[in-house]
């Protein structure tokens, strides 16, 4: 077990008070922490270090990111990269006169790892179609799935995914505005919250980015272990509306938001005409 792994089992030890019994040391009280975890959980606490890669880029939805992040995060043994052509902040929506939430990358692309476990893209709206047809963001994305355990994306994200060539031949998700541009792009669309087909992880609008994280922990170690994040983070939602979905929401509800976003439903499949027409085929 490494320091980091170490640590993070004396944390979580510490928190749930299985070593308030012990009078020792605090280094005894450590070492009595990491032999309970590990004798009486090796499941949860034993593995492989696991080594993700999160794409980030302009105009990207913060919460495609964050609410898998957050998932990834409460993993034991792992390292996660943020990955952008260079390490300046980079903003959520596009088009905003102010960035209130920057995000660092902590990595380039031409830094990061030969082999990833996962490698990672989050949605947006005008940032993910400029993406679909950014040279750099596609060829980085080319280059490294290959290498990379799984291939996995959140709302739009699939779009960038599928422009690099990336899903053809694969059932994949988006978000629903979106998801006919799938189609164009080689992928079978599918609509639910998760679609996993070999090791492409596709999930579906904004929110569903918690459900993907969960479903990657259970794959990236196993589903006890995915449950007890699920359970440390209180995911247990309960929406105060049945509006979620354009097959409940209220009527006057989906006519607004199609009157008002109707678009980017046609610029998308548009945008994938155009990334699909760039294949060397």
């Amino acid at each position: 077990m490494d320091r980091r792994t170490f640590n993070l089992v004396a944390l979580l030890a510490g928190m749930f008070r299985v070593t308030s019994a012990a009078k020792a040391s605090s280094s005894g009280e450590h070492d009595h922490a990491t032999g309970f975890f590990m004798q009486k959980y090796p499941d949860l606490v034993g593995g492989d270090e696991v080594t993700i890669g999160m794409v980030v880029y302009p105009g990207m939805f913060l919460l495609d990111l964050v609410g898998p992040l957050a998932v990834f995060e409460s993993l034991l043994n792992r390292k996660i990269h943020l990955l952008w052509k260079d390490t300046q902040p980079v903003g959520g929506t596009s088009g905003a006169s102010t960035v209130l939430i920057p995000v660092t990358p902590t990595m380039t692309f031409a830094d990061c790892p030969k082999a990833l476990d996962l490698l990672f893209v989050p949605g947006g709206v005008n940032g993910t179609l400029q993406m679909m047809e950014d040279p750099v963001v596609l060829q980085f994305l080319a280059d490294q799935a290959p290498r990379s355990k799984y291939v996995a994306s959140v709302c739009t994200g699939s779009l960038i995914l599928g422009a690099a060539g990336l899903l053809k031949g694969y059932r994949a998700t988006s978000h629903w505005m979106t998801i006919d541009a799938l189609r164009e792009l080689g992928a079978t669309p599918v609509k639910k919250r998760v679609v996993v087909d070999r090791n492409r992880i596709t999930g579906g609008g904004v929110t569903a980015g918690m459900d993907f994280g969960l479903a990657l922990v259970a794959l990236l170690r196993n589903r006890t272990y995915a449950e007890a994040v699920q359970l440390y983070l209180e995911y247990d939602p309960k929406p105060p509306f049945n509006a979620g979905s354009p097959d409940t929401a209220p009527k006057r509800v989906k006519e607004f938001l199609d009157d008002m976003l109707g678009q980017v439903s046609s610029t998308s499949i548009d945008a994938a005409k155009r990334a699909r027409g760039k294949w060397k085929d």
